[in-house]
């Protein structure tokens, strides 16, 4: 029988105890965590949420790292420890651990005692090794992972793969690539691992180096960017071989290492078989893919740059799941037990939630590199006015500085006379500014000179050192004076990474610590400097950070990223669909693309089959979480690619502005609830087989299935529609549809499949040209019949911080299926400017009425005045 005891936290204290163990020394409750010491080390299991425990593995008088995830303080949840001679557990509601005193295995179960995550039988590994001559530890975790497990995240990655089961990669920060060490499991857990520096997701360890054989090709000069400018480089392929042997038939995993801090291609055949063709004129160093061979002798192909160094590495794939970290103080992870919902919820719980973006953040913003002048960027914005394109974000690009030097933090008032005056004048017409920041300063500009006599970079480069707060102190003062002042609305960090993953065998902190400690850090430090800087001194206004990196936590400073200089073809589109996706599942809300891509064909206002990828670009960008254009050396604006293609993108600019009161709403609950607004399927159907295999379908909020069209010429698409007890409604021609089926669907240029669950009500708004522009016009609040349903529309300001004092209103609209009555719930709380009536359209969605993007039949118009209404239908 098992001896089971029950320790309750009462005033603040917290009883101590010790138990003999088989193989263990002792183990010890304290106030906090329970310690198990092991022949190999102390094991602590710390309960951090009712639904999550972390894990540490460390050796005796080991430092903690600084703490730089976990920052929220909550109160330690009460559990329980129970023991008996074969184990030990710490149960909380939602999640317990077992300790097996036997083989020292943790297995971790869900609050109905199903196990979600086991640890493998000797997975656990800590080895004393060195970074820059100073000690650290080799620590990696094994864990199983049964064959019908699907995993997801990690981050943003160029690979292709949103299933990562079995999957290598290594995790570094560089342009077109954000690492995040957090996956998302279909078994019903999310894990974080708990590392600052590089990290490798099912490491391979077997390798070989492959020879340089010849040239091929003509040598191509381009243009491309780099980290002072637009620069032109002469580019010529090279081929190099080599061969591998396997010991047996079945799936392997594949990591090709280029050899250089960015690649610029990927090419890789393994005899005479295609497994990766990728051009981009920027690509991360690594690449994955899980490739099926026969036992014996491969030959391997790869074609790359003169001065790459190609190594492919390759593992089985088993089932297993492993992490490794080269640079640690300790074993350090934390297992979240539930559902996607659950997962995340917890993991922002503890790490901070993600504040509200502005409202204006959620229309369309428009960007380009770039506009050179202030008259440029006037001209621009009044003919979005004009045409009466929607906008509410117009960006300026680097080099406005000009003549005083990169990220000198001033205008050069030869292009740029009277910043007061735009942004004035933008304003008036109800546009934002989104201007690049770098951390990049020019140490022969002013600031520059300053920084490097303080010695505030980071020594043999141009960057900032974020961690040393003087160093971060000092260029949030020049950012403060330099550009604040004048009012602009957003903030794009550039190059955050630092491009090129650029604290390699670099000292920081006042040479204190070797860059690789830290090294994937670095992007959060720069959001953190920005965010507490723009609270403190600006904080009227609600902030919008832009950054091209990120890492887990960072969702606390209001930080956005994008995936960095893409390319434009349809295999570039399909991989950054993924990797959005792949982001989404690690926490960081807030994402988008550069529609069209960055890289643009030279002939891009004519070409016609460029015109279909930017319109399929721009069709599945309506349903992210940001909606944004840009593009490299690109005058991006619709109207420059003929009417047929403005015309298009108007409607879409349209969609997006319709759907506002549905993503604000979204916008809260990922802030309130730590919801997730773009959403792989896993985390709505987690047991659908069918629903995790879809690569680039993903839930838009809760209720909308978006179905990017991904290929060129297509008129004819099968889209799986996830199990639904109710089934889906096309949001195109309101059929009804069974789930749990593949469905073929007529696809036009116009159209881009969209499917809405059966039960949804869709509160949409009126056409705009500016998400906060005042109109008399009703909202538009479909139903779509075949279930009951809820939403809740959230509403404040949508400017400043009024929310966090309580300042917002909300209302629920319910949907009885049966007796087809909507209920409108009465308005909880109010805000300034708040409208004390509104009118409402109500519509049943059928063939015949509330479909498409515009207003059409309409069942019952109402108006709302806050108090509860039941309307019949």
């Amino acid at each position: 029988m098992r001896n089971k005891r029950k320790y309750i936290r009462t005033t603040g204290i917290i009883l101590l105890f010790c138990v003999v163990l088989l193989n263990t020394a002792c183990a010890s409750k304290q106030k906090e965590k329970v310690v198990l010491e092991l022949k190999q080390g102390l094991l602590s299991l710390i309960p951090l949420n009712q639904n999550a425990v972390r894990v540490q593995f460390f050796q005796p008088g080991s430092a903690p790292m600084e703490e730089l995830i976990y920052t929220e303080k909550l109160p330690v949840p009460e559990y329980e420890v129970t023991e008996d001679k074969q184990s030990l557990v710490l149960s909380l509601d939602e999640i317990s651990v077992e300790f097996d005193k036997g083989t020292e295995v943790l297995t971790f179960k869900d609050a109905n005692k199903r196990i979600i995550l086991q640890e493998k039988v000797g997975g656990r590994f800590m080895k004393v090794s060195s970074v820059q001559n100073e000690p650290t530890y080799q620590v990696e975790q094994r864990f199983v992972s049964p064959k019908d497990e699907y995993i997801y995240g990690t981050g943003q990655f160029q690979d292709g793969y949103l299933n990562i089961r079995g999957l290598t990669r290594r995790l570094t920060q560089v342009n077109t690539q954000i690492s995040i060490p957090f996956i998302l499991s279909s078994k019903g857990y999310g894990l974080l691992w708990n590392n600052y520096g590089l990290t490798d997701f099912n490491p391979a360890d077997k390798f070989v180096e492959l020879t340089p054989a010849n040239a091929s090709g003509e040598a191509v000069t381009v243009n491309t960017t780099g980290t002072s400018g637009n620069v032109r480089e002469t580019r010529q392929t090279y081929s190099f071989t080599a061969s591998v042997e396997v010991p047996r038939s079945g799936s392997y995993s594949l990591l090709l290492d280029v050899g250089q801090r960015m690649a610029r291609k990927y090419y890789l055949v393994i005899d005479g078989q295609k497994i990766v063709d990728v051009n981009n004129l920027w690509l991360p160093p690594t690449t994955s893919a899980i490739v099926e061979l026969t036992a014996g002798k491969h030959d391997i192909e790869v074609q790359g740059e003169r001065n790459d160094k190609p190594v492919l590495y390759w593992r089985p794939v088993s089932e297993e799941t492993v992490f490794r970290s080269p640079v640690a103080q300790m074993l350090d992870y934390t297992v979240f037990a539930g559902n996607g919902d659950e997962v995340i919820a917890s993991y922002r719980e503890l790490t901070g939630p993600a504040p509200m973006m502005p409202l204006w953040s959620l229309g369309y913003i428009h960007c380009r590199e770039r506009y050179n002048t202030q008259a440029e960027l006037l001209e621009n914005a009044r003919e979005f006015r004009e045409r009466k394109l929607p906008i509410d974000i117009i960006v300026q690009d680097w080099q406005y500085w000009g003549k005083y030097g990169w990220n000198a933090m001033k205008f050069d008032e030869d292009r740029y006379p009277d910043p007061r005056s735009m942004m004035k004048e933008l304003h008036e017409m109800d546009v934002r500014l989104m201007i690049s920041v770098w951390s990049k300063i020019d140490a022969q500009s002013e600031v520059g000179r300053q920084a490097k006599e303080k010695g505030y970079y980071i020594p043999g480069s141009d960057w900032i050192d974020f961690f040393n707060p003087d160093a971060a102190a000092f260029y949030w003062q020049n950012f403060r004076t330099g550009l604040l002042k004048y009012g602009i609305d957003a903030w794009w960090q550039d190059a955050t990474e630092p491009e090129n993953d650029d604290l390699q065998n670099r000292r920081i902190n006042r040479e204190q610590t070797p860059g690789e400690v830290y090294r994937n850090v670095y992007p959060m430090y720069v959001s953190k400097t920005i965010y507490e800087g723009l609270r403190q001194d600006d904080p009227d206004r609600r902030a919008m950070i832009f950054t091209r990196s990120g890492f887990s936590g960072m969702q606390r400073y209001a930080a956005a990223t994008w995936s960095g200089d893409v390319g434009h073809d349809w295999e570039t589109l399909r991989r950054q669909i993924v990797g959005g996706l792949g982001q989404m599942a690690t926490g960081l809300p807030w994402w988008t693309y550069d529609a069209g891509g960055f890289f643009r064909p030279g002939d891009q206002y004519t070409n016609t089959g460029y015109h279909e990828q930017l319109i399929r670009w721009i069709q599945a960008g309506t349903f992210f979480p940001l909606m944004r254009v840009h593009g490299y050396m690109s005058n991006t604006e619709p109207w420059r690619y003929g009417e047929k293609v403005e015309h298009i993108i108007a409607r879409y600019l349209d969609l997006r502005y319709r759907l506002l009161p549905y993503i604000y709403s979204q916008n809260a609950a990922v802030s309130f609830n730590g919801s997730t607004l773009m959403r792989p399927l896993v985390m709505d159907f987690p047991e659908d087989r069918f629903a995790l295999e879809q690569n680039y379908q993903f839930m838009f909020g809760p209720s909308i299935l978006v179905a990017p069209v991904v290929e060129s010429g297509v008129n004819r698409m099968k889209v799986y529609l996830p199990e639904c007890a109710a089934g889906w409604v096309d949001f195109w021609d309101g059929t009804p549809h069974k789930g749990g089926i593949f469905t073929d669907i007529n696809v036009d240029l116009m159209k881009t499949p969209l499917f809405v669950k059966a039960g949804s009500i869709l509160p949409l708004g009126p056409q705009k040209q500016y998400a906060a522009e005042e109109t008399e016009q009703p909202w538009e609040i479909r139903i779509y019949p075949g279930a009951d349903g809820s939403y809740s529309v959230y509403e404040d300001e949508g400017i400043n911080y009024n929310y966090e004092k309580g300042q917002f209103s909300t209302f629920d609209l319910k949907w009885n299926n049966s007796d087809k009555t909507l209920t409108i719930s009465d308005r909880k709380g109010s805000f300034a400017g708040m409208k004390e009536r509104m009118a409402f359209n109500i519509v049943i969605v059928t063939p015949e009425s509330g479909t498409g993007i515009y207003q059409s039949k309409v069942n019952k118009s109402i108006v709302y005045e806050g108090k509860s209404m039941v309307i019949s239908l």
